[in-house]
């Protein structure tokens, strides 16, 4: 599974988000169409919760919405940042698997929002592989390039 990737190497997003399974939603603030400029990607309410990892104001979602927010970078993160990550996919499969629509996002939609993803999905019953994998397949396979984020999961991130 290959995972190292220079970030001058990853392309920006060309959808705005991708369902990962029903119900389970992973994108980002901006997408790039073929050559065009970056164009804002604008939450309202297609979402019942909104995880946000990365905000940008004007972006959303929605008076309303169920909205959560952890800045986090893309980047080593501290115990109690990845305490906290923890907390935001366990919040993301209890949404989901009630049966709520959840859009998990963060700047382009691959990193940070793929390692909490990725722990709903190990929540789910997912083997870590199996996870990555799907994010992969669905979203972009850029999607969880950052290897710090994968050792994370494979070293039992969810399992805490």
């Amino acid at each position: 599974m290959q995972t190292r990737r220079s970030f001058a190497e990853v392309p920006e997003p060309r959808r705005r988000w991708d369902e990962i399974v029903p119900g389970l939603t992973m994108g980002g603030h901006e997408v790039r169409g073929e050559g065009g400029p970056a164009e804002p990607v604008v939450v309202g309410a297609e979402f019942d919760v909104v995880c946000s990892l990365h905000t940008i104001p004007g972006h959303g979602p929605s008076p309303g919405v169920e909205h959560h927010v952890l800045r986090i970078p893309d980047a080593a993160l501290s115990e109690a940042e990845l305490v906290e990550v923890r907390r935001m996919a366990r919040l993301a499969h209890a949404a989901y698997a009630a049966g709520r629509s959840v859009l998990v996002r963060c700047f382009h939609g691959y990193n940070r929002s793929g390692l909490v993803v990725a722990g709903a999905l190990v929540l789910d019953g997912y083997a870590v592989d199996a996870a990555i994998s799907r994010i992969r397949e669905r979203r972009s396979p850029y999607a969880l390039h950052n290897p710090l984020f994968v050792d994370y999961l494979v070293n039992g991130l969810m399992r805490e």
